[in-house]
């Protein structure tokens, strides 16, 4: 079967994937950064635990891992952290089962199943690495896992 020419635009489309995935939380990171008292106003607000310690952390993940995803360094690591970034805080803050009212329902159940695509996303990001145009290509990080091989 063909790849519909993917091959040939294999590293341009992780360029574009990694940035694609980072706009959000660099967008969202850049919020908290800026207004951290109402960060962690929010984090009491959907009853976070340690909402101080949770609100620098997710500034530090979201702002600083995004700059990482888009320069392309340490790409499989910050994968499977934002995979499970995107689970915590779907759990956490958006738990739209618990809600009453139809808007925040809505709202709640769209930004929780956002949060489990994008950790499909992150798997696929995983699996595949950065790609040619990134820092981690530039130090021989970017290729395959390598392939267990049975001992002799």
């Amino acid at each position: 079967m063909t790849d519909l020419g993917s091959g040939r635009i294999k590293d341009e489309a992780l360029l574009i994937a990694r940035i694609f995935l980072a706009v959000l939380f660099l967008v969202f990171g850049w919020g908290k950064l800026t207004d951290y008292p109402g960060t962690v106003a929010y984090m009491m607000s959907v009853g976070a635990p340690l909402p101080s310690v949770l609100a620098r952390l997710a500034m530090v993940i979201e702002f600083f891992g995004g700059i990482g995803l888009v320069l392309g360094i340490c790409v499989r690591p910050l994968a499977l952290l934002y995979a499970l970034f995107c689970l915590v805080a779907g759990l956490i803050g958006h738990r739209y089962w618990t809600l009453t009212g139809e808007y925040e329902y809505f709202m709640n159940k769209i930004n929780f199943y956002k949060n489990i695509s994008l950790m499909g996303g992150f798997f696929l990001l995983y699996v595949t690495g950065a790609g040619k145009y990134s820092i981690d290509a530039m130090l021989g990080l970017a290729g395959a896992p390598p392939r267990r091989t049975q001992a002799p």
